[in-house]
């Protein structure tokens, strides 16, 4: 094969990628009337009710005045679960505190972040969060986005002083319409019962 036959193959390939380049990316444009959707990760962040403006690292501040459930756990931190809500998106947003009783510093233990490399390495997290369906026999993991960051309170400082809270919220798959109830499991911490709303 000669090189001036080898060039116009190579300019012709290279035509051909760009072209195919350019169509996928108009593609991904998608319209231009100026709305954005929401990816699952922004839906996430907007799923608590308030932000908590003044204590950074993720926090939410959940409704307090309902309490689903109060687990006590190792160390004298209780966890108080204020909601778990359904919504039409498929999903299932627990909300609650971490409450330090005790009257020393409390620090929150890796566990708490779960057991998988991926979500270690996007920094601390409350992804070793899991929901158990006993009627279904079906456990449920905190959702996480496309780059594996848990969907879930996650950069928080890595302790608890005393006397003070850490809000948080949790985000699952939503268990089956008929599921009223599932049983909220967490590291440090006994089984809790909890119901959804």
């Amino acid at each position: 094969m000669s090189y001036p036959h080898v060039r116009t193959m190579r300019r012709a390939g290279a035509a051909a990628v760009l072209a195919a380049a350019l169509a996928l990316s108009m593609t991904a444009c998608g319209s231009d009337d100026g709305n954005k959707p929401k990816d699952v990760a922004s839906q996430a962040s907007t799923s608590p009710s308030k932000s908590d403006k003044g204590s950074g690292g993720g926090e939410t501040v959940p409704d307090t005045d309902a309490v689903l459930v109060t687990v006590k756990g190792d160390s004298g931190v209780d966890m108080v679960i204020n909601s778990a809500v359904r919504d039409s998106g498929g999903f299932l947003t627990v909300t609650g505190q971490f409450k330090n009783t005790g009257s020393g510093l409390y620090t929150t233990p890796v566990q708490w972040s779960g057991q998988e490399q991926n979500i270690a390495a996007t920094g601390r997290s409350l992804a070793g969060m899991t929901l158990v369906d006993s009627r279904a026999k079906k456990r449920y993991y905190v959702l996480r986005d496309t780059d594996d960051r848990p969907l879930t309170t996650s950069g928080f400082e890595p302790s608890i002083a005393a006397g003070k809270s850490l809000t948080f919220f949790a985000q699952f798959p939503a268990p089956e319409q008929s599921t009223n109830e599932v049983d909220l499991q967490f590291p440090g911490f006994a089984n809790a019962t909890i119901a959804i709303s």
